[in-house]
């Protein structure tokens, strides 16, 4: 009887370990909400995370309502180097959002992030931080998935993964590929525009945060109307921007759309009511805007 207690005793601490490495993740944290407006908020998540040893690289509001600070710290721009184009998780967004009455402050979730992302790393001391900093309600933002999960992960069969990314413009140098991305995001002549940019520590690689504005026949990757499709649930996510420019040694990248808008809505519905669907001409529209805005082709790859 001892040996059959000591057996299932073993079987429960092994359960447990796996169902520890397996935990789910989900991409966003909820930190605080409540009554107040978004300009204090703003201000006191500022002061808050500066105390907690993070360098806010820009901010921005890409609509009413609403503002998104792109913050980094040392471990974020050190993992960030240790692999190919970490660079993209250099920064943890967080995000104000006045809802009815109640003012919403989220972040990013550094371990979801990291997963996705494949970068060397969880970013625990980050989480740390950020929970420290901002507060902690829940995670949010999808059922959630295990890190082994996030490190293989695509919407759907034929989508895009993290390791296949559009090159949008190619240079003789980094400090060329950098000096066209800076120059083109000043003019916004595609409607593209800098929100911040983070140099990765000890590596060719800086990550550019993009506001994206468009009507029109550019309507599909402005970011008010993308998110006004996707965005629907009573506790945003609008963490999931600005999106992402990765310049890398001599090459100016970016995630596809249709990864990295379902890295952020992974249980978002192919069709109907608020869908993919809704947005199916949004992944061109931006890679052919980031492409021209970079010096690159219209069709760059």
């Amino acid at each position: 009887m001892l040996g059959i207690f000591r057996g299932i005793l073993v079987l429960a601490m092994l359960s447990g370990a796996v169902f520890a490495q397996d935990a789910v993740l989900k991409p966003f944290v909820l930190g605080a909400k409540g009554p107040g407006e978004v300009a204090q908020k703003v201000e006191a998540a500022k002061a808050a995370l500066t105390a907690a040893g993070f360098t806010v690289a820009g901010s921005y509001s890409p609509y009413a309502n609403t503002t998104v600070l792109a913050v980094t710290n040392d471990e974020l721009k050190s993992t960030a180097a240790k692999s190919e184009h970490g660079g993209f998780g250099a920064a943890m967004r967080v995000a104000v959002t006045k809802v009815k009455d109640e003012v919403q402050v989220s972040y990013t979730n550094p371990s979801y992030w990291a997963n996705i992302y494949r970068m060397a790393g969880e970013l625990k001391e980050t989480t740390a931080k950020l929970q420290s900093a901002l507060g902690r309600v829940e995670e949010f933002g999808a059922k959630g998935m295990s890190p082994s999960q996030l490190r293989k992960y695509h919407y759907a069969f034929g989508m895009e993964y993290f390791d296949e990314p559009n090159t949008l413009a190619s240079y003789g140098s980094y400090e060329e590929a950098v000096k066209a991305v800076e120059a083109g995001l000043a003019t916004g002549k595609q409607g593209v525009t800098k929100v911040y940019r983070v140099d990765v520590a000890g590596k060719k690689e800086s990550l550019f945060g993009v506001a994206m504005k468009g009507e029109g026949d550019s309507k599909q990757m402005d970011e008010k109307y993308l998110m006004s499709e996707i965005d629907f649930k009573d506790v945003k996510s609008a963490a999931h921007l600005p999106y992402d420019i990765l310049v890398s040694d001599n090459k100016v990248y970016a995630l596809y759309a249709r990864f990295r808008i379902a890295a952020s809505f992974p249980d978002l519905s192919m069709m109907g009511s608020n869908s993919f669907m809704n947005i199916m001409k949004s992944p061109e529209a931006i890679r052919k805007a980031l492409a021209l805005t970079v010096g690159g082709k219209e069709d760059a790859r």
